[in-house]
């Protein structure tokens, strides 16, 4: 029970990175009709920003991460307006593909910016340091439960933005319709520009909450959350915001669960054939074979709806 409970804690706050990198992926899907590939490194690049501003120049990081946040913010303005709408006449597959040279582009230059941080993941980026409670006679880390709740209290401020404020209306009604939403005097090109700040935020939260868990930065170190975003947005249904949440959270505690038991499950059938540390090696790649077996038989995801239009 003592690991089933620290197993599900960390599933929970490995969920709760996905799931931040997830929405930002569905906020720009949604209101831009485009599958944005450098969401990881935009969060990369900001989370640079402040290992910089606590490893350098001695800052809080009850301070650094606000003004990565407004970096971020700044980034996600910089990214629409300087080249993504100029491209506007270019098909979506071509902005598809923009975005991925974007990641090249952003992992060229943040060596440039930033040079070698000297920096220890584990140490720098948590918000704190010390304590633990106990749950069920389990010790859970502190800085767990405060990551958990934060992202939490994020998920429901924006799903409670969306549904009780004329902005978050305007987003979904560019969401369902962007040309409908613009004849009817939404500014939709506001709407968009809003939307990749907002997850060009949520992107860096991201990698700053992964950070202690991958142990260091690296211009590489958020590549494995945006897949598991990918993998998400797919599991969880393009059609909602909720889904793809709500996949992220499953997708974390199931790869964590797998990790730590799937090693005694297949020794049961394949005996001393599996080694001890089979779980924790295939632990994530057997969880993404279950995601894609149930994606064949039920194609929209968790929550994935049919939409059928009339005429």
């Amino acid at each position: 029970m003592s690991a089933f409970i620290q197993l599900l804690f960390k599933g929970l706050e490995m969920g709760s990175v996905y799931a931040l990198a997830t929405l930002g992926i569905m906020l720009i899907f949604r209101t831009s009709v485009l599958t944005n590939f450098a969401q990881g490194v935009i969060g990369m690049f900001n989370a640079f920003v402040v290992s910089f501003l606590l490893t350098r120049l001695g800052w809080s990081i009850w301070l650094a991460v606000p003004i990565g946040l407004v970096t971020a913010f700044l980034t996600g303005v910089v990214v629409d307006l300087g080249i993504i709408r100029p491209a506007r006449k270019v098909n979506s597959l071509s902005k598809q593909i923009i975005t991925m040279g974007l990641v090249i582009v952003i992992v060229g230059i943040t060596p440039l910016f930033f040079g070698k941080l000297e920096s220890d993941g584990a140490r720098v980026f948590r918000f704190l340091n010390a304590g633990s409670i106990v749950i069920l006679g389990t010790s859970i880390d502190y800085n767990i439960i405060f990551n958990i709740a934060l992202v939490v209290v994020i998920l429901l401020a924006l799903f409670l933005f969306m549904q009780k404020t004329r902005w978050g209306l305007a987003v979904r009604a560019t969401a369902s319709n962007s040309q409908v939403a613009r004849m009817m005097g939404i500014p939709t090109r506001m709407i968009t520009m809003g939307a990749w700040a907002i997850a060009a935020m949520l992107a860096t939260l991201s990698a700053v909450l992964y950070a202690p868990l991958f142990g260091n930065l690296n211009p590489g170190f958020m590549t494995s959350i945006q897949i598991a975003a990918f993998i998400a947005c797919v599991f969880g249904g393009f059609q909602t915001f909720f889904g793809p949440v709500l996949a992220a959270y499953i997708l974390g505690i199931s790869v964590n669960m797998a990790g730590y038991y799937g090693s005694s499950f297949f020794q049961l059938f394949f005996g001393d054939r599996i080694s001890d540390d089979f779980g924790s090696q295939w632990g994530t790649q057997i969880v993404y074979v279950l995601i894609i077996l149930f994606i064949l038989f039920k194609p929209l995801g968790l929550i994935g709806k049919k939409i059928v239009k009339k005429v």
